[in-house]
């Protein structure tokens, strides 16, 4: 099935882009187990990037009453340490992380993470400080030997947030440039003494078919990513395999 557009009319005024983000994974899951080698397995991982908020005034509450009761129960009170005032206080917005993304595991090697797939959202392109830690999540994923497979079917958005990556490592790919729909695969290689990057990245077309992508486990070790059954997979679960272009 080719890519839809999950961004725009028509699709997107029939189902939330959130249900593809979130199912894809899990196709993914899906299609992987069937083609992983013993020993390894694979998780989707989703979040929302909403957190917990704590009631620090019914906290304060509960606290102050426990230690009414301790002390009243003879325990003993004890001087609380006052910090000196903050030297800096600003407003600002921590952002929590939207992460729709899949990780495989080598079980034989205490569970280590060998390979993760980023989905990418809207809101990992929105602001400099949400891409900026996209990236940083990414860099310090190939950093530990962790190969990374991006997708961005983001059509609203246009930053490249795998060429913010090839920036921050200071490097760049002009055979994709600043394309807003891709794929890339990424791994770090060690030839003698140095490290390089190596990048399998395909263009991302509407009404095309997805590509099928390098997932590295290991320096000897790949197996295909087929990003076209999963994603078609995913549309049908959600009932949108004939939606219209």
């Amino acid at each position: 099935m080719p890519l839809r557009d999950h961004f725009r009319p028509p699709l997107d005024e029939q189902r939330h882009w959130e249900a593809m983000h979130a199912t894809w994974p899990v196709m993914m899951v899906v299609g992987l187990g069937q083609k992983l080698p013993p020993g390894y397995f694979a998780e989707p991982s989703v979040h929302s990037g909403r957190s917990a908020e704590i009631d620090v005034i019914t906290y304060e509450s509960e606290g102050t009453a426990r230690a009414q009761r301790e002390e009243g129960h003879g325990g003993v009170a004890t001087a609380v340490w006052a910090p000196p005032q903050p030297t800096l206080v600003v407003a600002t917005n921590l952002p929590g992380e939207e992460v729709y993304e899949v990780q495989v595991y080598d079980g034989r090697r205490r569970t280590r993470l060998v390979a993760a797939v980023e989905i990418v959202s809207p809101s990992n392109k929105d602001r400099s400080a949400s891409r900026r830690a996209f990236v940083a999540k990414c860099a310090g994923l190939l950093r530990e030997r962790v190969s990374v497979v991006i997708v961005n079917i983001v059509t609203t958005r246009t930053p490249s947030l795998y060429a913010e990556l090839l920036d921050f490592l200071g490097r760049s790919d002009p055979r994709l440039g600043s394309e807003p729909l891709y794929s890339v695969a990424c791994r770090m290689t060690k030839q003698g003494d140095d490290w390089q990057l190596e990048a399998w990245a395909e263009t991302l077309s509407l009404r095309e078919a997805l590509p099928t992508m390098p997932l590295w486990l290991a320096d000897d070790l790949a197996i295909p990513l087929d990003l076209e059954n999963s994603y078609e997979e995913s549309c049908k679960g959600l009932g949108i395999a004939h939606a219209p272009e």
